[in-house]
């Protein structure tokens, strides 16, 4: 059998196996494994590593990056929806994030993202829907068709036991939820 460069584990010879390598590394001395406080770290690192700039704050708007390149949410129905694009005289100091080109020319933008402004009374509005209104109205649906199996098993003369969720979603008054 011949070695090639000095290496035994290379053989110019077919069909004999060669030593395995795992059988040639080293030995591990030290726990190489991530730890959960480790994966902590990396996700708080991943939260403050931002690719856009924080938008400055403008008096009664909020504002947003949006994307243009979504088509389930296209640009063009948030701004019937009531937002505008944000121009770079309104944040002093953002001048060097106008897009030069293109549709969007003339306001701010990073790669697909533009910055928009939503007056704060929608935005409010909008929060409250998504975020209380619309899944109050889904909470009702459900304590709905848990009453109407509930009678329908008495009927029955059986017996249905809902969950501590359940209870918790008829006892808890929601409270109006404050957006900002």
């Amino acid at each position: 059998m011949d070695v090639v460069d000095g290496d035994d584990r290379l053989k110019k010879e077919l069909g004999v196996s060669r030593r395995s390598r795992a059988m040639d590394d080293r030995k591990v001395t030290e726990r190489r494994d991530v730890s959960d406080d480790d994966r902590l770290e990396m996700f708080r690192q991943q939260l403050f590593n931002d690719a856009l700039p924080d938008l400055p704050d403008i008096p009664g708007y909020h504002v947003c990056w949006l994307t243009t390149t979504n088509p389930r949410d296209p640009i063009h129905r948030r701004m019937q929806l009531g937002y505008e694009p944000v121009k770079p005289e309104e944040v002093p100091g953002m001048e060097y994030a106008s897009v030069k080109t293109g549709e969007w020319a003339g306001f701010i933008g990073v790669n697909e993202m533009l910055a928009f402004k939503l007056p704060l009374s929608l935005y409010q509005r909008f929060m409250q829907e998504a975020h209380h209104d619309a899944p109050l109205r889904e909470e009702e649906k459900l304590s709905a068709a848990a009453d109407l199996m509930r009678e329908q098993a008495q009927r029955a003369g059986t017996t249905i036991y809902e969950g501590d969720g359940m209870a918790d979603m008829r006892d808890e008054a929601p409270v109006r939820g404050v957006f900002s």
